[in-house]
């Protein structure tokens, strides 16, 4: 049944506002009031079934741990120069920014700390359609494909439970959508049932952004044009806290599983089966120098015709939260969307935005991934008509 609200401004809730693509994002929200054409001529999707949410009346609030304010979190991070966003710091300062639930409060407590908050900050603007963006760190996981209930959740330990999933549950409790731009998986199956009964779309995991967007394209083009390939070599290199926090082995290695997995998936076979180990390294390196620059390099060994052996190399000097706040606006849109026309539990066919897309039979090519956006505008408009 589609959700018949008028509500065509969205107001993005951040878990993690005040880190470097939370800021960012918040820069690009206070731009769209002033200069929308600056911020949309950036976004991937211009389709009709989205144009509803191209109003220039976009709001922003959420939660972080850290006393800065958000204009002195944008300064620390560096994403933006001064010159791009002081003009803004009226509107910037005005974004509601409540704490973080202390991370040893009971699972329920901090679940309905955040329930709480949802419910304030949709007070203060009751027309708009809030979706929930979790931009928290890589974090060690837990598995928790054995927790069925909210009532098996609610008796862990709060050690046994991300920071993320608190944020998730309380926002689908709330029958507000998530979009999960971090590695950490939440779509366990306690919140999918949530998600299914409160009808609220999920997309995630991990957003793909510069290396692996790519490295996407490159493996569907080889795939493509019948071209083995033997080996991938990918390095990446930042200087940012996500950088920081990715020398932690635990942290990490969820996004590195999510790096490595998605070329084998493009492909269909295992790169470099032919010798004793796997030949697909991806590292991640934290290099202070570069700040939120990233730098990502990549060697491709592969063969062609009669056995005939290739190499590519490619290097990639990108903006880690520039190349990723576009998406999450674009996320964020079509998350309304799918909202308004029912859609409830994991969102597969937003594949395209992820490295490790949740949901049954996702698409893995580059080729598939864009149908399949183009057949979900198809249905948002399909069902906007009856």
């Amino acid at each position: 049944m589609v959700e018949k609200a008028d509500k065509t401004k969205l107001l993005i809730l951040v878990a993690g506002a005040k880190g470097a693509i939370g800021t960012t994002l918040a820069a690009a929200v206070s731009t769209i009031k002033f200069d929308p054409e600056k911020i949309f001529r950036s976004l991937t999707t211009e389709s009709e079934a989205l144009r509803p949410f191209m109003a220039r009346d976009f709001g922003m609030a959420g939660w972080d741990k850290s006393e800065k304010t958000l204009t002195q979190a944008l300064a620390k991070h560096g994403v933006l120069p001064e010159s791009a966003w002081q003009t803004l710091s009226n509107e910037l300062e005005s974004i509601l920014i409540e704490k973080s639930p202390r991370e040893d409060l009971p699972v329920q407590k901090q679940v309905e700390k955040i329930m709480r908050d949802i419910k304030a900050f949709r007070g203060h603007d009751p027309n708009a359609m809030p979706v929930l963006v979790n931009l928290l760190p890589a974090c060690a996981q837990t598995n928790l494909d054995a927790v069925n209930s909210l009532e098996q959740l609610y008796a862990l330990k709060p050690e046994q439970v991300s920071p993320d999933l608190v944020y998730v549950l309380g926002a689908v409790l709330s029958g507000v959508p998530v979009v999960n731009f971090t590695p950490n998986m939440v779509e366990v199956p306690v919140v999918i049932q949530a998600a299914f009964k409160q009808k609220t779309p999920i997309s995630g995991r991990d957003g793909k952004t510069g290396q692996t967007y790519l490295k996407m394209v490159l493996a569907s083009a080889l795939k493509a044009r019948k071209l083995q390939v033997n080996g991938w070599y990918s390095l990446n290199i930042l200087g940012n806290a996500d950088g920081r926090n990715l020398m932690n082995p635990e942290n990490a290695a969820g996004k590195l599983v999510n790096k490595t997995d998605l070329l084998d998936e493009i492909l269909g076979y295992s790169v470099g089966a032919q010798y004793d180990g796997p030949s697909h390294k991806v590292h991640i390196d934290y290099y202070p120098p570069r700040g939120d620059a990233k730098e990502a390099w990549d060697v491709i060994d592969f063969e062609g015709f009669m056995g005939m052996t290739m190499t590519l190399r490619m290097n990639l000097q990108g903006r880690d939260s520039i190349l990723a706040a576009p998406l999450v606006l674009d996320l964020c849109r079509w998350m309304a969307a799918l909202k308004q026309i029912g859609r409830r539990g994991l969102v597969p066919e937003l594949a395209f935005y992820y490295k490790k897309a949740v949901g049954a039979n996702h698409l893995f090519t580059f080729q598939d991934q864009i149908l399949a956006l183009e057949n979900l505008e198809k249905e948002i408009c399909g069902t906007n008509l009856k």
